[in-house]
C-alpha cells in the first residue's frame, strides 16, 4: 500500500508540473541578447506596409480642397473625403492622377512634401494632408484576460501612454520585464526588454510607439496558487483512492 500512495504521488507531481505557468508568453532564455533603444527618440514615426493613408489634396496652398471622387471639381474647405487609400506590401500608393508611388518609410511631412511635387504639373500651389487611419498597437498589460488592441490616435503616442490605455500594469505584471517587439524592414521583429520598475526606467516610458508594436508586460509566476489549483482533483483522487484501499484492508483483517 505504500509503495501504491508513493506511486500516486510522483504522478501527481508529474502531471502538474507541465500545467504550471503555461500562460506566460514570449519567454526569452538569461543570455538572449535584446535590441539595444536608440539613444534619441525620434516623435516621427514613418508610413509602413499596410497602413490606410486619408489623403486630401488643396490648391492654392489650401484654399480650395480637390475632390479627386466625384464630379464636383471642388469642395468646402472643412468637408473631409471619405476615402482611404492602402499602402500594398511593396511600399507603394496609388492615388488618383500620378499612379501608383513610392512612400512607405516616409513620415507624414516627408510623404506630403513628396506629394505636393508631383500634383504641381495639374493643381495651382498644391497642398497634401496625410492621416493614417489604422495605426493600433497590442498591449498585454501583464495578464492574458486583459491585453487590448490600443489605437494610436496621436501621432507621437509614448509606451507609457499605451499602457495607461490598456489599464495599467496589472497586479501581477513584472515591471522589471517588460518586452517591446517591433516589426523590422525585410521581415522578423526587433526584440526590446525595458525596466519600470524605478525612475531609472523614465528614459523608456518616453518611447514613441509605432503601429503593429507589441508590448509584452510579463507576469510573475504563480508556482503555489497554481500548483494548489492543479491539486486539488488530484489530491482528492488520491483521498478516495486512499479510503478505498483502507476499507477494502479492514474487510480483509
Amino acid at each position: 500500500m505504500g509503495r501504491l500512495l508513493g506511486l500516486l504521488v510522483v504522478l501527481v507531481v508529474l502531471a502538474t508540473g507541465c500545467t504550471i505557468n503555461k500562460d506566460i508568453m514570449f519567454k526569452t532564455p538569461t543570455d538572449y541578447q535584446f535590441a539595444v533603444p536608440p539613444d534619441s527618440i525620434d516623435p516621427n514615426f514613418t508610413i509602413n506596409q499596410n497602413d490606410f493613408l486619408q489623403f486630401r489634396l488643396f490648391a492654392n496652398d489650401g484654399f480650395r480642397l480637390i475632390d479627386l471622387i466625384s464630379e464636383e471639381n471642388v469642395r468646402m474647405p472643412n468637408q473631409r473625403q471619405l476615402n482611404s487609400y492602402l499602402v500594398s506590401t511593396d511600399g507603394m500608393v496609388k492615388l488618383p492622377l500620378i499612379g501608383r508611388v513610392p512612400i512607405a518609410g516616409m513620415t507624414l511631412r516627408e510623404a506630403e512634401l513628396y506629394l505636393e511635387g508631383l500634383y504641381v504639373p495639374y493643381y495651382n500651389r498644391p497642398f497634401v494632408q496625410l492621416t493614417v487611419l489604422n495605426r493600433r498597437a497590442i498591449v498585454f498589460p501583464g495578464s492574458g484576460g486583459d491585453a487590448r488592441v490600443v489605437t494610436l490616435d496621436n501621432n507621437s503616442s509614448t509606451l507609457t501612454e499605451v499602457l495607461a490605455q490598456a489599464g495599467g500594469i496589472t497586479d501581477r505584471g513584472n515591471a522589471h520585464k517588460v518586452k517591446l517587439f517591433r516589426r523590422k524592414v525585410g521581415g522578423g521583429r526587433l526584440v526590446y526588454q525595458f525596466d519600470l520598475s524605478d525612475i531609472e526606467g523614465l528614459k523608456y516610458a518616453d518611447m514613441i510607439i509605432q503601429g503593429d508594436d507589441i508590448i509584452y508586460v510579463q507576469p510573475n509566476p504563480e508556482l503555489a496558487r497554481e500548483l494548489l489549483q492543479d491539486l486539488a482533483p488530484l489530491i482528492t483522487l488520491l483521498t478516495t483512492t486512499v479510503l478505498v484501499l483502507g476499507l477494502v484492508q479492514a474487510l480483509q483483517n
